[in-house]
């Protein structure tokens, strides 16, 4: 009788969603009028200092732009921040103002579409700002050490209604634990996060071994209808 190879079955759809995705997001859309639902959107005005940033922003990149919020905590400045699924580079346009020249900024983003248009206006960007510190990237959120992201490297992971995207979510949380500094920060706009936190909590370490401490993944703010808040 014959046998089915769940791995390499899983596999394949793993790949075939990650091709849905950057099809529909590279190719699919031109710009955010182009969306097919709202139902992660929100009307809730950003905090003041968040709207400030946004208005530095260049056009097209807001315009390419198919997040549903705002993942950004506050005191910032001088941190390093990690986007994932940075697509046209909104947010970290934004967190480049808010790190500020001490700070960094890195974009990681599977669709090469969508890493043209942030990478286009790093310069216009930078010399409006008065510094250079964002740092695009091409790769994958559930394989960060692809993008060259290194273990307890950053300070802050952000990430705006993207993981809720990925096949492999428990891999994606296991990755941003990865690459936080001990006692950082994780904010991501929440999608069916929940049975990924609870698969990701069920593999802790052995008797006699700790788990690097972390500040808890947590949902970002303002919220999006239709989701629920973590505990």
């Amino acid at each position: 009788m014959a046998t089915t190879d769940v791995s390499t079955d899983q596999q394949a759809a793993e790949a075939s969603v990650a091709q849905s995705v950057r099809d529909y997001y590279g190719k699919v859309l031109a710009s955010s009028a182009d969306l097919k639902t709202t139902a992660c959107c929100t009307d809730v005005a950003p905090p003041p200092h968040i709207a400030a940033a946004l208005a530095e922003v260049h056009d097209e990149v807001m315009e390419r732009f198919y997040g549903c919020g705002s993942p950004i905590p506050p005191a910032l400045e001088g941190a390093t921040v990690l986007d994932l699924g940075s697509g046209s580079g909104r947010d970290v346009y934004v967190l480049s103002q808010l790190v500020g020249p001490t700070g960094r900024v890195i974009g990681v983003d599977m669709t090469e579409e969508q890493l043209a248009v942030a990478r286009r206006h790093q310069d216009w960007h930078a010399e409006r700002f008065g510094h250079a510190n964002t740092d695009f990237r091409h790769g994958y959120i559930e394989d960060l050490a692809g993008a060259g992201i290194p273990d307890a490297s950053v300070d802050v992971v952000v990430s705006n209604c993207v993981v809720n995207l990925s096949p492999d979510k428990p891999r994606v949380l296991s990755e941003i634990f990865r690459v936080l500094k001990p006692r950082r920060r994780a904010v991501l706009l929440r999608h069916l996060l929940r049975p990924a936190l609870a698969r990701l909590t069920a593999r802790r370490p052995g008797p006699g071994r700790r788990m690097p401490r972390r500040r808890p993944v947590h949902g970002g703010l303002p919220p999006c209808p239709g989701t629920r808040r973590l505990p």
